[in-house]
């Protein structure tokens, strides 16, 4: 690879704290090869500054990471990558990559850096703030650490011993050493924070009001929530910030979302959804759609991009799903996928639109450039069904599970997905 397309600033501009307090680099990391430091016994500072310049030194002398495959997988298939988007932040453009590169007012640190082997006087203006696993929904594509509803019941199935441990956002003195840190950042740009359920969980609350009292309100609040929860007095710190970034999970406009996203309710959701896209439109606060195409929503995924073009909202598929493995869209077989193919390429049809893989990243705040950005996202999986290889191996592992969490639930795909009656029960359904 070369070096334009392993290069990242990450590791200058921003860190993320997971829901079990590990600092990593980057919000997309693979958390087996970073995640070494936990806030319960070291520094932020000094992990930032010191503890990672061995992952600068290795960005600058232009190696392709292992803990970097996620993006360098988006990227490879076209799609806005989190580091494209991490380089866009500091003025860095990869389709004109050397001349922007030298052009951006970060160049001098990254040169500074490679002086100090690695190290960095900087710290952290952009973070991912997982707060913790407290959540009220229990999706089928979800893991315990994320979800304190699913933990409990993996652990009555056998999935899993024991539940994961307590969240560092739960201990006063970790939140106060965490938000001290904040407050000594002079230039704090982006905060987003996730879950769980981010609006439900106590620290949320408390992070704000805090960057409020520190006069810190320029900096932008990002958050995801599951369209279940509507708090008034969230909504009121949230304007007293200069920017805020709304997220807003949904799988599918499809009945289908009722049994990925258990136990919520779509047509709940739905009116959620839509309380959230008047409230963002009436204050300018940027809104997406945050969706994760897996085996069982990317044949309904259409109905949700018209009803972005509808109410002037983005998509944002962060990523492609890694875990779990039966989950992802590449266990359908061949003629699975090439419906999926036809329907979202019948998608691109109906709007008129012709391949946008090879574009830039686009300005999601631009009314005009929405179409271009929604195609984008369903060029980047058409192509990625076209050339992935074939997972139908992993289709009595999906089964499996399945079976085991819906005897739990009392409830089954094949009320929601009859098409994949065959399919399924091929694999031991």
């Amino acid at each position: 690879m070369q070096f334009s397309e392993t290069f990242c600033s990450s590791p200058w501009i921003h860190m993320r704290i997971t829901n079990q307090g590990e600092l990593s680099f980057c919000r997309h990391s693979k958390r087996e090869t970073v995640y070494k430091y936990n806030i319960k016994d070291h520094n932020i500072e000094d992990y930032f500054q010191k503890y990672i310049s061995d992952i600068r030194n290795d960005i600058l002398d232009g190696k392709a990471l292992n803990s970097c495959e996620k993006c360098y997988l988006q990227d490879k298939h076209g799609k806005i990558s989190g580091r494209k988007d991490q380089l866009l932040k500091i003025g860095v453009m990869t389709n004109n990559f050397n001349k922007s590169l030298v052009s951006s007012p970060w160049y001098d640190e990254f040169k500074k850096s490679a002086l100090l082997n690695g190290y960095t006087e900087q710290l952290p203006i952009d973070w991912q703030i997982d707060l913790g696993n407290f959540c009220n929904s229990a999706c089928v594509f979800c893991d315990p650490t994320y979800s304190s509803r699913l933990a409990l019941e993996f652990k009555k199935l056998g999935f899993i011993d024991t539940l994961p441990q307590t969240t560092w956002s739960n201990d006063p003195v970790l939140l106060e050493k965490f938000i001290s840190t904040l407050e000594r950042s002079p230039s704090l740009k982006y905060l987003h924070f996730l879950g769980g359920e981010t609006l439900v969980n106590p620290a949320f609350k408390t992070i704000l009001k805090r960057l409020i009292k520190a006069e810190q309100t320029d900096a932008t609040i990002g958050f995801t929530t599951n369209l279940t929860v509507w708090d008034e007095e969230i909504i009121a710190l949230l304007e007293k910030f200069d920017g805020v970034h709304v997220g807003l999970s949904i799988e599918t406009l499809h009945i289908v979302n009722d049994y990925l996203r258990y136990p919520i309710d779509t047509n709940q959701a739905k009116a959620m959804l839509r309380k959230w896209v008047d409230i963002s439109h009436n204050h300018n606060w940027l809104i997406q759609i945050r969706t994760t195409p897996t085996v069982f929503s990317i044949l309904h995924l259409t109905d949700l991009y018209d009803f972005a073009i509808e109410n002037q909202t983005g998509i944002e598929s962060c990523s492609f799903i890694n875990e779990p493995a039966f989950m992802r869209p590449t266990v359908l077989p061949k003629l699975y996928r090439e419906q999926v193919i036809d329907n979202l390429q019948s998608w691109l049809n109906k709007h008129k639109i012709v391949d946008q893989t090879q574009e830039e990243i686009v300005n999601i705040r631009n009314p005009s450039t929405l179409k271009r950005l929604l195609a984008q996202d369903i060029q980047v999986y058409i192509k990625y069904l076209q050339t992935e290889p074939d997972e139908t191996h992993r289709l009595p592992q999906l089964v499996d599970y399945i079976k085991k969490l819906e005897q739990n639930r009392n409830n089954t795909i094949l009320d929601y997905l009859p098409e994949y009656d065959i399919l399924l029960r091929s694999a031991g359904y």
